[in-house]
């Protein structure tokens, strides 16, 4: 095991001559375990960064100083200044093409839904257990393209949750049961140059900044962590049934059996896009 997770991946890569097992001419990157396997001692580079199971000054230091990624990276949520969220409400019976959320989120059905003309969305979501769903390109490459379409067991039951991190394009992802919250949550990550956010009347209730590529945090592990368990805690309380990173899933259109990208809605084994609504 010690072999598999050391010298065997650096031989692989070429780079065995100077990680991956202790020698002359290797980097000094060393873990020392006690006799119950668990981390004690750490040495980066042959400096001692964390003993008896604590972070030295010489750690604290480095992380205290961020490092600064090229400016670009900071700036890659481009978005459109105005951006329709929700799709128009069908005035005669439809079947609408649902993606159909189960745990842990990873695959997705593909559910035919029936809608009968009604006068509002909520008359919708209550009878069959849906909300939206919608993607928007956020990389300034596409005039904004988005696609709408709606979840199905999805459970959300109040606000909009949101995220830049929706693989693999890393698209926006946006989930919600109205226009206005759901905007609240796109405009936040705007701001924020990436992330994953929870809004509930108006207003962001979670948040994790993920500034960098719109994927990635600049803050120390223990910052982040606080910021991710209040967003877990939102999260539950929105009444969303997958974690966050199944959703961040939904947009990874090489995954069974539907899935949603800017383009529109993807059927997956069939290589397919379809509209989102087609007359029943």
């Amino acid at each position: 095991a010690w072999a598999m997770g050391s010298l065997h991946g650096a031989t692989r890569f070429g780079m065995e001559g100077e990680i991956g097992g202790l020698g002359g001419g290797r980097r000094a990157d060393l873990v020392l375990l006690d006799d119950s396997y668990k981390p004690v001692n750490t040495w980066y580079g042959g400096e001692l960064v964390v003993e008896d199971r604590r972070i030295t000054p010489v750690l604290d230091q480095a992380l205290s100083q961020r490092y600064r990624y090229p400016e670009a990276a900071y700036h890659t949520v481009k978005l459109p200044k105005a951006i329709k969220l929700t799709p128009d409400l069908p005035t005669e019976k439809v079947v609408a093409h649902t993606i159909r959320t189960e745990l842990p989120g990873i695959t997705l059905g593909h559910e035919r839904i029936t809608l009968e003309p009604a006068n509002d969305w909520q008359t919708h979501f209550d009878r069959h257990g849906l909300c939206f769903v919608t993607v928007v390109e956020r990389h300034g490459k596409s005039a904004g393209n988005v696609a709408h379409g709606l979840l199905s067991n999805f459970a959300l039951k109040r606000g909009a949750v949101a995220s830049s991190v929706g693989h693999d394009s890393h698209n926006i992802i946006v989930a919600g049961v109205n226009e206005a919250d759901m905007q609240v949550a796109l405009r936040a990550l705007e701001e924020k140059q990436g992330g994953v956010c929870v809004v509930h009347d108006g207003k962001v209730t979670a948040m994790v900044d993920l500034p960098i590529a719109g994927l990635l945090s600049d803050k120390r592990v223990t910052e982040v962590a606080e910021e991710m368990k209040v967003l877990k805690r939102e999260w539950e309380a929105a009444g969303c049934s997958i974690p966050y990173m199944g959703f961040n899933l939904i947009p990874l259109s090489v995954i069974p059996e539907i899935r949603i990208t800017d383009k529109g809605l993807v059927l997956v084994p069939e290589m397919e896009i379809v509209p989102a609504f087609e007359a029943a």
